[in-house]
């Protein structure tokens, strides 16, 4: 080994002793000037060198003074490198573990611990280089030390750990929490605070306060950090939490940041809705409305967080060939759950339906433990079949001919806990002795079932045990309200003509719409009669009304032309990384994304640019009379994404011999702007064409009322219209 080099770093180690003793001594002084900061951000990515060296070193210190090794000089020699190597680089990795603690947001418990130990690993790396050559210095001493000196990077390195991902992060896998009861669920507790622990808390915990903001507890959270408060309540638009997420993921406020376990649309759609509902720390999941969207949310959330409640059978499963011999075009079986021997079997063609066929079930009727007989021709005899299946939990008989009377067929069924019987028409008397005899009925649903509210009572009341769901009935004095109008067109982009298919799954609704942007109203506005035809583009604005019900809130369905579809299409310039889509083939595909733009690319279906312009060459293979070219994008203005500056098509008959058709810019968003997906576009003189490029400019400098003002914005689209 070349012992020069060795001399120049063994002085460069006792140096670096002094720089990291004054480092120390005056730390509560330093100021560390801004060319220097990202010098101690390198601590991250350095700090495994140092780590993986001494590690390395210490296994082979263990067996230094082993008979196979003691006097073999290429091994000493190279142990003695890789501890001068590791002590070096420690030392380097603690001063910039300095300069980046001076830095806002790091602090508490584990940054000391974190510090002194690295310290600590430095100072021992170093005085083990120098005592190693010791006559003392034998077996058992290198023995202790590799083990000590093992420990003490294990320490750091946990440490560390916990600052960078928080303090549960090795353990979180195996401190799972007991599912909370619906009923006792407290939407902040149980479902909000989970989230912030989960995604946010590695940054904004009491060992790393990012932007001065602690997300550990009701208090601090209600008080925010540097920025100021974390939300606005009752205003998510407002929102700072709200905002930081829905920026474009390579925006570096975004939040989490880049690299981080990023927010699913269920939990920013939860977050969202929770400040919305006036962000309260107190308020239970069943103090919400049924209706409510956050404890609709909440309710999934709770049940999948809960996990599956797979019940354990003793029977074997039944054999693969005889459920496919069984399974036909009016019957389905199939597994009850995954792993599991238990069997579900639907009927469903009620022409095909006979008494004889549950019979033939027979061969599986130790697996079938659910069972739907919905919408059948069942007759009460027919359930004489069904008590054969001894290890039914769950029959499903609404909507079929079956009374009380038939129902004594199935006395006696130990494991039937939930039966169906809406529908049907029932008397009370005779239900509450049928329902008695099932001996572990615990569920029996029969609204719409010929009782009254005063037979649904008395049945509460006699069935001990038995939750009997009687559904709503309506007296008139609370009236319910409609929900909104659903399209039901597969797509809302046409070519050159579509039939508006709008709908309601309540009977006898009647739907109103207006097409000049008024409001629909039950007196004036145009009844919706299906025959509504559309040749251009148009946004529709409808109602549902029902006698006796509230109308509905308004739903909006915007319907586009694009009459010529190209037959190829190429990018000229690159897309923004997180907002790929489909490439070229993304605004032609006849598919519209939604308002998360930051969804993943498969899953949405936005393509946007930034940092250069969007230059679309599309070709057709005959040419065509092009008068007009839109664009739908989408405008976001709180999360920096705007109209562009520009907008200019090109059109050719020949390849490459371009002319100017049109250009125009769209108008830019003043504060405040709503979220919205407008269409931009522009008209004139028809023009025709074998090919079409289209050259979109982002918005230069964002302006100066919004917080990344003089920036570039990112522009977004999802569908382009050629008429």
């Amino acid at each position: 080994m070349n012992s020069k080099l060795r001399g120049i770093l063994e002085q460069i180690l006792l140096a670096s002793f002094f720089f990291v003793g004054f480092l120390l001594v005056f730390e509560g002084d330093l100021q560390i000037p801004l060319f220097l900061q990202p010098i101690g951000r390198l601590h991250t990515l350095l700090l495994h060198f140092p780590i993986v060296l001494l590690l390395l070193a210490m296994f082979m210190e263990f067996f230094r003074f082993h008979d196979s090794f003691h006097k073999n000089n290429t091994y000493l020699q190279f142990t003695q490198w890789l501890i001068l190597a590791g002590a070096l680089s420690s030392g380097l990795t603690v001063i910039m573990g300095i300069f980046l603690a001076k830095e806002p947001g790091y602090g508490g418990g584990d940054l000391n611990w974190h510090r002194w130990l690295g310290v600590a690993t430095y100072i021992f790396a170093s005085l083990l280089y120098w005592i190693r050559s010791k006559e003392w210095y034998q077996s058992t001493m290198a023995k202790i030390t590799s083990i000590s000196m093992s420990l003490l990077l294990i320490l750091v390195g946990h440490f560390g750990g916990n600052l960078t991902h928080g303090g549960n992060f090795v353990l979180e896998p195996l401190m799972k929490s007991q599912a909370v009861p619906l009923e006792e669920a407290v939407v902040f507790q149980n479902l909000v605070q989970p989230i912030l622990e989960k995604k946010c808390v590695a940054c904004h915990n009491p060992d790393k306060i990012k932007g001065e903001l602690l997300l550990t507890d009701a208090k601090s959270i209600a008080k925010g950090g540097k920025t100021g408060p974390l939300f606005v309540a009752g205003k998510p638009e407002l929102s700072l939490l709200i905002q930081r997420a829905h920026l474009s993921i390579d925006d570096k406020k975004h939040m989490p940041p880049i690299g981080k376990p990023q927010l699913s649309d269920d939990e920013l759609q939860l977050l969202s809705w929770w400040v919305k509902e006036k962000a309260s720390f107190t308020k239970k999941v069943v103090d919400l409305a049924s209706d409510d969207s956050l404890r609709i949310l909440s309710t999934k959330l709770l049940a999948s967080a809960s996990g599956p409640q797979l019940e354990e059978y003793d029977f074997q499963e039944a054999d693969e060939k005889t459920i496919q011999k069984l399974s036909n075009e009016y019957r389905t079986i199939m597994l009850f759950a995954k792993d599991s021997p238990a069997l579900s079997v639907n009927f469903f063609n009620k022409a095909q339906y006979k008494a004889p066929k549950l019979e033939k079930l027979k061969e599986i009727k130790e697996q079938i433990v659910t069972l739907s007989l919905a919408k059948m021709p069942v007759q009460n005899a027919d359930l004489a079949f069904v008590k054969v299946f001894e290890h039914l939990h769950t029959l499903n008989l609404n909507f079929t001919d079956v009374t009380e009377v038939g129902l004594k067929e199935l006395a006696g069924m130990k494991e039937l806990m939930v039966l169906s019987l809406s529908g049907t028409k029932l008397k009370a008397a005779g239900l509450t002795s049928a329902l008695k005899a099932i001996p572990n009925l615990k569920k029996a649903y029969v609204w719409d079932a010929g009782l009254s509210r005063e037979d649904i009572s008395y049945l509460q009341k006699q069935l001990r045990g038995i939750q009997v769901v009687g559904g709503f009935q309506d007296d008139g004095s609370n009236p319910l309200k409609l929900n909104p109008p659903q399209v039901k067109n597969p797509s809302t982009i046409f070519d050159e003509y579509i039939v508006a298919q709008l709908g309601h799954p309540i009977k006898g609704v009647e739907i109103r719409y207006t097409t000049d942007g008024s409001i629909p109203d039950s007196a004036k506005s145009p009844v919706f009669a299906g025959n509504l035809r559309l040749n251009q583009n148009t946004s529709i604005r409808a109602r549902a009304f029902k006698p006796g019900w509230i109308g509905s809130d308004e739903a909006s369905f915007d319907f586009y032309r694009g009459h010529f579809r190209p037959d190829s299409s190429v990018l000229l310039t690159p897309l923004n990384r997180v907002h790929q889509a489909a490439g070229a083939k993304t605004f032609f595909d006849g598919r519209l994304g939604s308002f998360n733009a930051n969804s993943p690319a498969w899953a949405n279906n936005w393509a946007g640019v930034r940092n250069n312009d969007l230059v679309l060459v599309s070709m057709f293979k005959q040419a065509i009379p092009l008068s007009s070219v839109e664009l739908r994008i989408m405008v976001e203005t709180q999360t920096g994404i705007f109209p562009p500056e520009l907008v200019e098509v090109w059109g050719a008959s020949v390849e490459n011999q371009w002319k100017l058709l049109s250009k125009f810019k769209p108008v830019i968003p003043k504060e405040n702007f709503p979220h919205t997906l407008p269409l931009i576009g522009t008209k004139f003189k028809a023009s025709t064409v074998k090919y079409i490029k289209i050259v979109v400019k982002p918005l230069e400098k964002i302006p100066g009322w919004h917080p990344a003002k003089d920036k570039r914005a990112l522009f977004l689209v999802d569908e382009m219209f050629f008429n």
